[in-house]
């Protein structure tokens, strides 16, 4: 008899080697023969296949060079220790028909964690195909498939097989996160051109997407996302910076939470470095320096001349103390006069305009290869910056300081 389909629990699987020509029915008679009474009257196999606890037993077997090889399945509806018994019974048969044998259970399968796994898959592709909104109910299953939808689209991208989205390769402009917990919850939302750093130390293929890509850097609102921004100031081209609220990482972030902090992204020249100064030595520093200042101006404005060396110092000085911490950026003219002021977010597309008219630029931001570039365009000779960032190459007629050299 036929176990009910919806009653097996376990399957048996088994190989079975003959040395000779043997066929299915001597298989399944030594099955019978060689067990009975072997694990008394409740493990029968007989009985136990009238009663529906054992299901038919499958035999493929074939012969080859004198000898028989094949597979056995025994459907199980007994508990998982009863079963182990069934199948331990199995390996004890020495003999099918006149020859010697040997079986060897391979595995004994769970049957009902095979149809989860149906339903798993199956569920993965109503979501896909069938769903008309992507919400779903949160329950137990549900979970399932939308964890296995997040991590079959996760791929590894380059030599240092790091964590990314599928759209990596195809989008223009991409989001570079700290690790791969962070590209699974960008995932989660939709987004696909992401990948992680996973580390301090900046892969190549990071490096080499930053010189073709526009780049977002997108990090934890804590000390770990400072240092991996600093890290990424030094050696990648990045275009723009976005933060995770304080104390948050990008793991844990909500939709909301995430289109608000991509939103609020800022260009990398806006960023500020912070610096660590003695506040008395500033301070007395600050104090010389504005005398030193003063008696400059008196000067220049009498003489209209170009101030000497020692005091076009104090002059670029006084500018950088008036525009640091306030994220503005000064365009001067030959005396070093203010010419114009405009917010650092903005002096990028001042400088690709056809207005600017200016000898020297002192910002609040990093000095990147773009902010270089278009400086040498218009024929701006001196750039003053917080630090600088990615520059490869500095035209001969644009000169660079930052604001810890003057």
């Amino acid at each position: 008899m036929k176990a009910p389909s919806d009653t097996t629990k376990y399957l048996i699987h088994a190989e079975i080697v003959a040395d000779g020509v043997v066929e299915r029915p001597d298989v399944v008679g030594a099955i019978f023969g060689q067990t009975e009474g072997l694990l008394g009257d409740d493990l029968d196999l007989r009985e136990l296949q009238k009663t529906g606890r054992i299901g038919r037993i499958e035999v493929k077997i074939e012969s080859k060079s004198g000898k028989s090889f094949g597979e056995i399945r025994v459907p199980s509806s007994l508990d998982k220790i009863e079963t182990a018994i069934l199948a331990a019974a199995l390996e004890t048969i020495e003999r099918v028909g006149p020859c010697s044998a040997k079986i060897k259970v391979v595995k004994i399968e769970d049957v009902r964690a095979s149809k989860r796994r149906k339903i798993v898959e199956r569920a993965k592709d109503i979501l896909r195909d069938l769903f008309e909104e992507p919400e779903i109910e949160s329950e137990k299953i549900a979970d399932l498939v939308r964890q296995a939808i997040r991590t079959e689209e996760i791929i590894e991208y380059g030599d240092e097989r790091l964590p990314a989205g599928p759209a990596i390769d195809g989008s223009d402009a991409i989001i570079v996160v700290e690790g791969r917990a962070d590209v699974l919850n960008l995932l989660k939302h939709g987004i696909k051109n992401v990948i992680a750093v996973e580390g301090t130390n900046i892969p190549k293929a990071i490096i080499d997407l930053s010189k073709r890509k526009t780049v977002t850097a997108f990090l934890d609102g804590d000390r770990g996302g400072d240092l991996i921004l600093k890290e990424l100031l030094q050696v990648a081209d990045i275009d723009y910076v976005a933060r995770a609220p304080e104390g948050k990482g990008v793991e844990d972030l909500t939709q909301k939470e995430i289109v608000k902090s991509l939103r609020n992204k800022i260009p990398v020249e806006q960023v500020h470095v912070i610096r660590h100064k003695e506040e008395k030595k500033e301070a007395k520093e600050a104090k010389a320096e504005k005398e030193e200042i003063a008696k400059e101006e008196d000067r220049v404005e009498e003489k209209e001349e170009v101030p000497e060396r020692a005091n076009i110092t104090a002059i670029l000085k006084k500018h950088k103390e008036e525009v640091e911490g306030n994220l503005k950026a000064r365009l001067l003219d030959g005396n070093f006069e203010v010419v114009k002021e405009v917010p650092v977010r903005d002096l990028v597309k001042l400088l690709k305009s056809n207005n600017v008219k200016a000898q020297g630029i002192v910002f609040d931001g990093v000095i990147t290869q773009r902010v270089v570039d278009l400086a040498a365009k218009r024929n701006i000779s001196l750039l003053v910056g917080v630090k600088i960032g990615s520059v490869v190459k500095v035209p001969s007629n644009v000169n660079i300081m930052t604001f810890d050299q003057i």
